[in-house]
């Protein structure tokens, strides 16, 4: 049986559609039409997971490979992701631009470079991986803490866009983190400075911001944030100190806050959860909430405490 046509609802559908084209023609950022232009965002995730592949060659290898040709393999798979990065590379390095030679060749130019440092990269992140298996006692081995840990996933893609932010790659790190961000809920602005031995513990509502140092064997919980006092002033803070030091040996434990450019959390401190920081602290300094107190309601104390005796 057809459907007859309802000439009424045509009429209207193709309305809709024409003033929706005719609002492109207002030449705002959002009305771009030149989508081959763009940089492509699930071709920088594709990415992301082949560079974990080479970073960890033994845990995400193709297993169509034969393991006797594992060097091969690994070494086709750098070619290939070269080729697709340089092809993002000179994307977001020609908006704006017109087509030129000199483009192209920065964008070689800045790939190889970061290929060069995937050794480096490597090294940090067998540091990261000593610290999470010293640090949690639940981990098993480093195979459970690279397959399963959020932890190390969101650190692993942080020091990989970090060194193309390093580069001056524009909008590439940032997806790449923020991809990151969606898997683990761990928020690392690839901007960010991180030294060895970095351990999340758990990590879920973790944000750690753009201009934020942190030292060497650093541990931090859950729902820590590490952020920028204002960002009113907008742009105009840009290239600024706007988020905390934090030195070496520091744990902050989960909820914790700290805030400010000028904010410096000496070594081998202890941040308590839920302190909320505006001001350096020095070397060697233990910080909690004091005097907290639980309401039990209307219900009685002592009824309560027996019970969690027996439990």
């Amino acid at each position: 049986m057809e459907l007859k046509k309802d000439a009424a609802l045509e009429e209207a559908v193709a309305a809709i559609t024409d003033n929706i084209i005719k609002d492109y023609d207002n030449d705002r950022d959002i009305d771009r039409l030149d989508f081959y232009a763009s940089v492509d965002r699930s071709a920088i995730e594709d990415i992301v997971h082949k560079l974990r592949r080479i970073i960890y060659p033994g845990y995400y290898r193709d297993r169509a490979y034969y393991i006797y040709n594992a060097r091969n393999n690994v070494a086709a798979l750098i070619e290939d992701v070269m080729y697709r990065l340089h092809q993002q590379i000179s994307t977001v390095l020609k908006y704006g631009a017109a087509p030129d030679a000199a483009i192209e060749e920065e964008a070689r130019r800045i790939t190889l470079e970061f290929f060069r440092r995937i050794p480096l990269i490597r090294e940090y992140l067998d540091t990261d991986l000593a610290a999470t298996l010293d640090g949690d006692p639940a981990a098993q081995s480093k195979d459970e803490i690279i397959f399963a840990y959020p932890g190390i996933l969101a650190i692993t893609v942080y020091r990989l866009a970090h060194q193309l932010y390093e580069l001056k790659v524009p909008l590439i790190p940032r997806i790449m983190t923020e991809y990151a961000h969606t898997l683990t809920g761990i928020d690392i602005h690839p901007g960010a400075t991180i030294g060895k031995h970095f351990f999340i513990d758990h990590g879920t509502g973790i944000v750690i911001g753009e201009t934020t140092h942190i030292g060497h064997h650093v541990k931090i919980y859950q729902g820590v944030t590490l952020g920028a006092l204002s960002t009113r002033a907008g742009q105009r803070l840009r290239g600024k100190q706007r988020h905390p030091t934090i030195e070496d040996r520091v744990t902050i434990y989960s909820g914790a806050s700290i805030f400010g450019g000028e904010t410096v959390i000496g070594h081998d401190s202890v941040i308590g959860s839920n302190a909320f920081i505006t001001f350096s602290v020095k070397p060697n300094s233990r910080i909690s909430i004091k005097n907290q107190e639980l309401d039990y309601g209307e219900g009685d104390p002592a009824v309560f405490d027996q019970a969690l005796k027996k439990d």
